[in-house]
């Protein structure tokens, strides 16, 4: 009997060591529970702080405890210890504050908080050890969706052990009922380590002044980066009232790429950047901030209070784990002299409405009963740039496009105005008559096309907005638009590739020779594509289905260089080409990827050098892609062809993330099928067109998320949140919310204490303030300042038309 009781009892103690091994979230609350303040019952957050799913993710409800500000400008602080001591990440951050109440948020992460207080005031100051900004909330301002595979590291042995909360309560008005106040944020924590760590980089100025009444001046920092790449996705700016704009850049061999640009009287949200951005060893980062000194009287000075300004641009990063630096900042200016080189943008401020600026100045009272939907004029369009890659989209069902009346479809591109630009051949058809053996064209009798081949049409309702392009053309295929405007087109009849002005009937460049197919330095065989580089201005020709390379020019027309060579047998290498039939720019990589639409695959390449940098291909693919597309976020879209006789893969459309390859969802068209879907192209809020040129139609598709909203707002219902299939019941709508700066380790400076003794700055409230100081100016009119799977196969029939 004694031996079995100690076998059971060794049993039990497996069993608890096995359990440990899990490491089940509720088990290790346990010094949490002891710890954790209860939320007055006048708070509508979650009663339970923390909440688990699953073995390895919970969720911590950071909240304050039911407080009552007295007075404008109050800056409150709390605290909350990590639930857990073993290395854990903060994937998504949920806030939950309104502006008609707060006037920011900030959260901190550090080993010591400077109160053990159930709250405290934050002139006490936030942190006794360094404190590291985690997440930043200000004005209503728009999520914004992490990366899949990135988080915050946080405990462990060298992460945060404390979250601190910061709230300051601008306009105390809204208390005059004195109910309590609960804003905060719910914070998504993982065991699972996460392959990538994301990061702050803090860019701010530390010695601008601003004499009065001067209308503008300049605030420039720059420093040279030499760490391990990182790569940015995510930007914010931040000043007072004296603020035009704020711009950031990377500087790289004396070519500047924008990484945000926005008015800091704005909502300060941290916003996608719009071209995904990498930050090499030795590159600059260089920002600048446009004051203005007029109705000032004395020199402002940076600083925290209410009368100083500041100039901080906050940077977004993710980079490899075991490179991760998790907080870096720039305070200087490392080479001022580059500045006369900077971008004319940078010096032009963006125009804000007065009545935006009162409300963002804590004047709501004349506005907090009106519709609101216009306080985020440009922020609302970055708002559907969402850098999460987990979406869903479908066929826009109102979208009369199917009804219009076109000849074969065979490109489509988008012009500065968003609009649907389509290149189609009238009454014109290429088929087995159409060329010799020779690739010479067969049917010039005909004449050219008669009809208007470009239109140019309104994307939500297909209006006719436009149309050009009558009796110049003979057989259409690529079509791209460049930044001016102009529309860049090839035409495989006439082995051309020509630039058009979108008012002008005569083009304004001319590549290759008229009805003569070639291969050198002058002439096309049946070009597919082209592509303008928007920064350099250079141009590249897919040339074609009769020669297997990618030609590059001048911004005139020039011959610079050309690489790629056709398919051997066997396995197709690395720059070689089976028909490369449509290009995609992803211009801040200087990438230009290319749709091998016979191998059925996606290669990559360097602008400068046309080096090879990568291939996608998935057996999903079939044997031929015919098209892709590149839009901000890090997306790509494609097409395929129709499957060749006893092949089971469809026809469709893939959304791909292009920095992994991975296939994130495909779609079909729901009115008719694809027949032979020819080209594609996707606007920056994720909306797609597909041009086929068999069906001769444009089909469109957009976020299944964006439809529901776009539903539900007919009905005339509001709606506050939405949730995509997939996420758990307590994340609404937030996904994986960006908003959160990590700040732990090397590099990482206590900004309150760096200003409060730094000379010439002012001191007063700067360490309650931090990094952010007062956006509560007086308005001085009335005296308060208020990113591959391979297969060979056999060579398929010869190539069908197109």
């Amino acid at each position: 009997m004694a031996g079995f009781i100690n076998s059971l009892i060794i049993l039990l103690l497996l069993f608890q060591n096995i359990c440990l091994g899990f490491r089940s979230p509720l088990s290790v609350f346990k010094r949490y529970k002891d710890t954790s303040r209860s939320l007055s019952s006048e708070c509508l957050g979650s009663s339970q702080p923390v909440i688990s799913f699953g073995l390895s993710d919970f969720a911590l409800d950071i909240r304050m405890p039911a407080v009552t500000p007295k007075q404008s400008d109050t800056y409150l602080c709390m605290s909350v210890p990590l639930p857990v001591d073993d290395e854990v990440y903060v994937v998504d951050f949920k806030p939950h504050a309104s502006m008609d109440t707060v006037h920011h948020m900030l959260l901190f992460g550090c080993n010591e908080p400077s109160s053990t207080e159930n709250y405290w005031d934050c002139d006490e100051g936030t942190c006794k050890d360094k404190s590291n900004i985690l997440y930043a909330w200000a004005r209503n301002a728009p999520p914004t969706r992490l990366p899949k595979g990135v988080g915050f590291r946080v405990g462990g042995e060298t992460g945060s052990r404390y979250f601190v909360l910061q709230v300051h309560y601008g306009d105390v008005s809204a208390f005059r009922d004195k109910h309590k106040d609960c804003s905060g944020v719910t914070l998504h924590l993982t065991h699972q380590k996460q392959p990538l760590i994301a990061g702050m980089y803090l860019m701010m100025s530390v010695n601008t002044v601003i004499p009065p009444g001067k209308k503008v001046v300049d605030a420039d920092i720059a420093c040279y980066y030499k760490r391990s790449p990182m790569h940015l996705f995510a930007y914010r700016v931040h000043t007072h009232r004296l603020g035009k704009v704020v711009s950031g850049y990377r500087v790289r061999n004396g070519q500047w790429t924008l990484i945000g640009r926005q008015s800091p009287q704005l909502p300060q949200a941290f916003y996608p950047v719009k071209y995904p951005v990498d930050i090499s060893y030795d590159d600059i980062l260089a920002a600048r901030c446009v004051f203005s000194g007029e109705g000032r009287t004395t020199e402002t000075h940076i600083g925290g209070t209410a009368n100083d300004e500041m100039c901080n641009f906050y940077i977004m990063y993710y980079m490899e784990a075991k490179h991760a630096v998790s907080y870096m900042t720039c305070t200087q200016n490392a080479n001022p002299e580059m500045f006369r080189n900077i971008p004319q943008e940078a010096n032009i401020p963006i125009p804000v409405k007065s009545d935006v600026l009162k409300v963002m100045h804590g004047h709501h009272e004349e506005t907090k009963d009106s519709d609101a939907s216009y306080l985020l004029p440009q922020a609302k369009t970055e708002e559907a740039v969402i850098l999460d890659q987990d979406f869903h989209i479908a066929e826009a069902l109102e979208w009369p496009g199917l009804d219009l009346k076109l000849g074969q479809v065979s490109g489509l591109a988008l012009d500065p105005e968003n609009n649907l630009v389509v290149f189609h051949r009238g009454d014109h058809v290429w088929d087995e008559n159409s060329f010799d053996s020779k690739f010479v064209y067969q049917q010039r009798g005909l004449g050219p096309i008669e009809q208007n081949t470009i239109i140019v049409l309104n994307p939500s309702n297909a209006k006719l907005l436009h149309a050009t392009g009558k009796s110049l053309f003979y057989l259409p295929h690529g079509l791209s638009v460049d930044k001016n405007g102009n529309y860049w087109v090839t035409d495989v009849a006439l082995h051309q590739v020509f630039k058009l002005g979108a008012n002008d009937k005569v083009p304004l460049l001319v590549l290759g020779v008229a009805l003569q197919p070639g291969s050198d330095k002058n002439h096309f065989c049946q070009p597919t594509d082209v592509a303008v580089d928007p920064i350099t201005g250079s141009i590249y020709v897919s040339d074609g289905y009769c020669n297997s390379r990618i030609i590059q020019f001048s911004p005139n027309g020039m011959y610079v260089m050309q690489w790629g060579e056709e398919t051997s047998l066997g396995r197709p290498r690395p720059g070689q080409f089976r028909i490369p039939h449509s290009l995609a720019l992803i211009p801040d990589l200087s990438q230009l990827c290319v749709a091998d639409r016979e191998n059925g695959r996606i290669q990559c390449f360097r602008l400068e050098s046309g080096k090879f940098t990568r291939e996608i291909k998935h057996k999903a693919f079939g044997r031929e892609l015919f098209a892709v597309s590149y839009v901000p976020g890090g997306l790509l879209f494609a097409v395929n062809g129709m499957p060749y006789p006893g092949e089971a893969e469809s026809v469709q459309g893939f959304v791909m993330n292009f920095s992994t390859g991975e296939i994130i969802d495909t779609f079909i068209p729901v009115r008719k099928s694809f027949e032979m879907p020819h080209d594609i192209v996707a606007s920056e809020d994720r909306t797609v067109f597909v041009g086929d040129v068999h069906a001769k139609t444009v089909w469109k598709f957009a976020s299944a998320e964006k439809m529901e909203h776009r539903s539900v707002k007919k009905a005339g219902i509001e709606v506050q949140e939405t949730k995509a299939d997939g996420e758990h019941k307590h994340d609404s709508s937030s996904g994986r919310i960006l908003g959160r700066l990590r700040g732990k380790g090397g590099g990482g400076i206590n900004l309150g204490n760096f200003f409060a003794n730094h000379k010439g700055y002012s001191r007063k409230g700067f360490d309650r303030l931090s990094t952010e100081g007062s956006d509560q100016e007086k308005d001085e009119d009335n005296g308060t300042d208020s990113e591959e799977e391979c297969s060979a196969s056999p060579l398929p029939p010869a190539p069908s038309s197109s």
